[in-house]
């Protein structure tokens, strides 16, 4: 794995009221990442640009929803969600990353 590859696979982090609540109480981050990424990829590309110890990787595979405009129907892209459990004593925030 080249850090090319790394850096590009982390698509964005998912900041809603459930992913603060995991962050808070479970010290575990919901990230966007790319469709072919893989659990030990994400691992690696959270380590290295967050310089963070990583617990653990859970993948979710996101269905886009139907979407409709006047007659015609669309569909939104499907994603993959990535929740990462930081080891106890790392953290992440990105309030503070420039």
């Amino acid at each position: 794995m080249n850090t090319q590859r790394l850096t590009n696979i982390i698509v964005s982090p998912r900041i809603s009221e459930k992913a603060t609540m995991r962050a808070d109480i479970d010290n575990q981050h919901v990230f966007s990442v790319l469709k072919d990424a893989t659990k030990p990829e994400i691992k690696k590309a959270v380590e290295l640009m967050f310089d963070v110890k990583v617990k653990s990787v859970r993948l979710m595979n996101v269905q886009g929803k139907l979407t409709r405009v006047g007659r015609t129907f669309g569909k939104r892209k499907d994603w993959k969600k990535a929740y990462v459990r930081l080891e106890a004593g790392h953290e992440i925030d990105f309030a503070d990353i420039s």
